[in-house]
């Protein structure tokens, strides 16, 4: 069955009475733009920045550095707390899968990963809720991002924030403002294999 998250999200937010605290987990500047422009007027919002997928470590700091230059320019009021570099979590949980394409069972296990992380501190920092900015990207699936926020509500016993940020022309909006505020925009995911898949592609080209 298709569920549509977008209106889940919808029927979240206009159950609300007062604004909520969420732990928003984030993987860049550019993802998180049009996420924090949709649910600040909702939410009390602190970022996660909890990835250790990105791969190397430079580039890992260098997204870091724009969700904060980004944050501060447009919300200094969202406070941003960060993870230390974890990639060897990373690398166990991706052995086996090294050679499975992109979007396969690989990328799920590092959906749930970082879910995981971030469930784990919401709880026991006493967010109201917990969630993920993925969802906005074209290339993640949003249903399983969902199905393992869904699970990890139940286990840890705090809300998730469904959502597909992918709609309501989300994706689009997240263009507009990285042009506008000059954001990187890397291009490729995040993981080795993601950046070996780039390199391929591009070798390809030329």
């Amino acid at each position: 069955m298709n569920i549509n998250y977008q209106k889940k999200l919808d029927e979240i937010i206009n159950s609300l009475d007062n604004k909520k605290s969420l732990l928003l987990q984030v993987c860049c500047a550019p993802c998180s733009s049009y996420c924090i422009e949709y649910l600040r007027n909702y939410f009390d919002i602190t970022i996660l920045y909890y990835n250790p997928n990105i791969s190397p470590v430079e580039e890992y700091s260098k997204r870091l550095e724009e969700v904060k230059r980004f944050v501060n320019s447009f919300e200094p009021s969202i406070k941003l707390l960060e993870c230390n570099y974890d990639g060897d979590k990373f690398d166990d949980m991706a052995k086996g899968l090294e050679d499975i394409p992109e979007g396969g069972s690989r990328c799920y296990k590092c959906y749930k990963l970082r879910l995981e992380e971030t469930a784990r501190i919401a709880k026991e920092n006493n967010f109201d809720y917990f969630g993920t900015t993925l969802s906005i990207s074209p290339y993640k699936n949003a249903a399983w991002l969902n199905e393992i926020g869904k699970s990890l509500e139940d286990k840890y016993n705090i809300s998730y924030l469904y959502a597909d940020f992918k709609k309501k022309n989300g994706y689009k909006r997240s263009i507009e403002l990285s042009n506008l505020y000059n954001l990187y925009r890397q291009d490729y995911c995040g993981c080795i294999y993601s950046k070996i898949a780039r390199d391929k592609r591009l070798n390809k080209e030329f």
